[in-house]
């Protein structure tokens, strides 16, 4: 009696691992296909379908320091920025990684948008001991934009 009982139950397990293996396979995306939804639709300037994504991303993954970062990123770019949303995000992205280059970056030209230079200019110098002024792409685009902020303020 013991052996059909084992059967039945090594039978069940084999169906539970099956159909468990169809519902991931049919299931929703990953992070990683969120991600990658969401760098798509900015591409495009669909900045509520890369939010869609991305929140539901952090939902699944909430320490994804790039996720925060493009959330940030979308709720800055879309036709009427949302900056408390997009510096509560790039703050986030920044407390999980201090060294993130394209948060420091970001939220340095959202402080700029918010009229605030000084603090864009913090994050310059932190992207300098991060990456150097040389050859590092988001120093040299945050030097661009700060200098051509100070320029139109002038």
């Amino acid at each position: 009696m013991l052996k059909p009982l084992i059967a039945l139950s090594l039978l069940a397990a084999c169906l539970l691992a099956n159909a468990n293996d169809t519902a991931s396979a049919a299931g929703e995306p990953s992070v990683a296909e969120r991600m990658a939804n969401a760098r798509t639709a900015i591409k495009a300037n669909k900045w509520k379908d890369a939010q869609g994504e991305l929140k539901v991303a952090l939902v699944d993954d909430p320490k994804n320091a790039d996720a925060h970062n493009l959330l940030a990123y979308s709720y800055r770019k879309q036709a009427t920025p949302d900056l408390p949303k997009a510096f509560e995000h790039y703050g986030m992205a920044l407390k999980l990684n201090p060294n993130h280059k394209g948060a420091h970056e970001y939220i340095g030209e959202a402080y700029l948008m918010d009229k605030r230079p000084a603090e864009a200019e913090k994050h310059l110098a932190e992207l300098e001991k991060i990456c150097g002024n040389k050859t590092c792409e988001e120093y040299a685009d945050l030097s661009k934009a700060l200098a051509a902020y100070k320029a139109k303020a002038r």
